[in-house]
């Protein structure tokens, strides 16, 4: 997950630039680099690796007295790592830097190419750079030509942008995508991606709304916001740095699951390319040999795998099974060398799913690892590996894991079903359209946090919890109740909601609270019929679905959308958000749940 930071001031800009990125190291990152204007002169620098590579490079660079810079890290995403794709990038006067996804890229680059505009990068994050340039060469100002180039974007994005043109200022945009301005008593700008590189440097700060932007300068911040000018609001900056890292959170799952629009743009970067999948990761597999996919996972990774199998056999046209990797250890398994075997891990170092893919290996079958570890156990055996670029989760309840896993393994069926052409043009077309709006609708919205929030009061007691949903959506109340469990300490279980009346149904009363899943893109009329079963024998019913049901208790409407994959991606993000409130209520340590850790390393 990329890293930002920048500066406004007198003193030596390097320093608190490579200290900055420094702090946001955790997130991950493949480059890094950073760009300084001064004296009507821009230096810039990347380097591939670790920060140390940067900092070597820049080594005999200074740069005190009045100028600007801004720094980046850069994890895995459009094209393989190399200094080109690093940030920052350039036009001729101008330099940006870029965290999410520009989910219009390819229309705009394609515009650019046309007009002359040459690229030297394949990231998205350029065109960027390029759209502002054209602009001002065509007579717009800066700040004129920077506003034209925001209202052309869509997606996710945190920029800032220097230029030859405004010697003094630094430009700034957010959307889905954190982004923080501090200022201190000296009167120095800084901008950052979290609070912990502006400790010890800022003492007030303000968190940028989605749909912010401007430019700062020594003398004052301009601030829109929807295009409205607003004036910039400080609010003091925590001297704790355990809890700058949490951004202002009150837990990191909070954090994280806020975190997973834009971490799902992460996992999208240089993916998904000129309309079609491109996994560079997989030249490794002779895939042509290849007519069946196991999956093996444990817990969270297991319901992403049994959602991935819906999506491999119905957009991919291929056989899927999944095996849960504690069981699959001892059943003695049949294993043909035509089979591509999938480990899921978060961690990479998962104890059963680890001895799973050695049973694999040693059969001579080829592997992929699905994993958010590189340089794991799990990433190092494998023959392949998509790493899902989630970066650090530190709540022991997976949020952001899932949810790239999920993304992971929807590309990897969609490539599946390209390379074998068993999907059409058509429907790939909109396979993608669905993939890059999943980074907006994982926007978690304030006021739909307070309903949970308000909600979750009612749901304390009683004596258990039914999850239930069909299709794809079984899955996820399969994880949806095992989030409450490991949280909440409370009874829950997921079920096929087809499945309710072939004997669950007699545990339904008053006190069972029933959370129904209920998607208008599948299945609909279906699982209507059994919330009615359900309701009928008094069950406590709590509706999710963008269509009004009469019978509900409790109903959180969703948005409507137009594919089942954002629908399924809304509903996660509420009943990640429930079972958060509700073990808040309950007064439990929400980061560090009794009796479980991070990584299983033992059976």
């Amino acid at each position: 997950m990329c890293g930002i930071v920048g500066y406004i001031g007198n003193k030596e800009k390097k320093e608190f630039l490579l200290n900055g990125l420094k702090e946001l190291e955790y997130r991950g990152y493949d480059s890094a680099g950073i760009a300084v204007l001064k004296d009507g002169k821009i230096d810039s620098f990347r380097a591939l690796g670790k920060l140390e590579n940067l900092k070597e490079k820049t080594k005999n660079f200074f740069s005190d007295g009045f100028g600007l810079g801004i720094g980046h890290t850069r994890w895995a995403t459009h094209g393989k790592p190399t200094e080109a794709n690093a940030h920052p990038h350039s036009g001729d006067f101008s330099y940006i830097i870029h965290n999410g996804i520009i989910e219009n890229y390819k229309e705009l680059k394609d515009n650019l190419i046309a007009e002359g505009v040459h690229f030297l990068s394949q990231t998205d994050s350029e065109v960027i750079v390029h759209l502002f340039e054209k602009f001002i060469k065509e007579g717009f100002s800066s700040k004129e030509a920077f506003k034209k180039t925001i209202s052309l974007l869509k997606g996710a994005f945190a920029i800032l942008l220097i230029t030859k043109n405004d010697k003094e200022s630094i430009y700034f945009a957010k959307n889905a995508v954190p982004l923080i301005i501090g200022k201190s008593k000296d009167g120095e700008i800084f901008f950052s991606s979290s609070d912990a590189p502006l400790i010890g440097h800022c003492n007030e700060v303000i968190y940028l709304e989605d749909k912010s932007f401007g430019w700062a300068n020594k003398d004052r911040i301009k601030l829109f916001v929807n295009k409205d000018k607003k004036e910039p609001q400080f609010v003091p900056l925590t001297i704790d740095k355990t809890y700058a890292q949490k951004d202002g959170y009150r837990f990191f799952m909070e954090k994280e699951i806020y975190e997973q629009a834009n971490v799902a743009g992460e996992t999208l970067m240089g993916r998904v390319c000129d309309n079609e999948i491109v996994l560079d990761e997989l030249n490794e597999l002779d895939l042509d040999k290849i007519n069946e996919i196991k999956i093996c996972a444990c817990g969270t990774s297991y319901h992403a795998a049994l959602t991935s199998a819906y999506l491999f056999e119905r957009i991919g046209r291929i056989k899927c099974s999944v095996e849960i990797a504690s069981e699959f250890r001892y059943k003695e398994p049949l294993l043909d060398q035509k089979i591509l075997f999938i480990v899921i891990s978060q961690s990479g170092e998962t104890a059963d799913t680890l001895e799973a893919l050695k049973m694999a290996k040693k059969a001579g079958l080829q592997t992929l690892a699905i994993c958010n570890v590189d340089n794991s156990s799990i990433v190092r055996l494998s023959d392949a590996t998509l790493l899902t670029r989630a970066g650090i989760e530190k709540g022991v309840a997976s949020t952001k894991a899932f949810a790239t896993q999920i993304l992971t393994l929807w590309m990897l069926a969609l490539f599946i079903g390209q390379k074998f052409r068993k999907i059409s043009k058509e429907t790939l077309n909109l396979e993608i359209k669905a993939l890059l709006h999943i980074p907006t609708v994982l926007q978690v919205k304030n006021s739909l946090h307070e309903k949970i929030r308000r909600l979750s009061k009612r749901y304390l007691h009683g004596h258990g919890f039914f999850f239930i949903g069909r299709d794809i959506f079984y899955p996820l109340a399969l994880e949806g109740a095992l989030k409450l469990k490991e949280i909440s300490y409370l009874h829950a279980e997921g079920y096929p909601a087809g499945e309710m009346k072939h004997g669950p149904i007699a545990l339904a009363d008053s006190k069972l609270f029933t959370i129904a899943l209920m998607p208008k893109n599948i299945l609909y009329e279906k699982i209507k019929s059994n919330v009615e079963e359900l309701s009928a024998r008094d069950a406590t019913i709590l509706a999710i679905s963008p269509l009004e049901f009469d019978l509900a208790d409790d109903f959180i409407k969703t948005s409507m959308q137009d594919h089942p994959m954002s629908e399924f991606f809304e509903m996660m993000i509420i009943t990640q958000i429930l079972a958060l409130e509700i073990s808040i209520r309950l007064g439990n340590d929400v980061d560090m749940p009794r009796n479980l850790a991070k990584s299983v390393t033992v059976e």
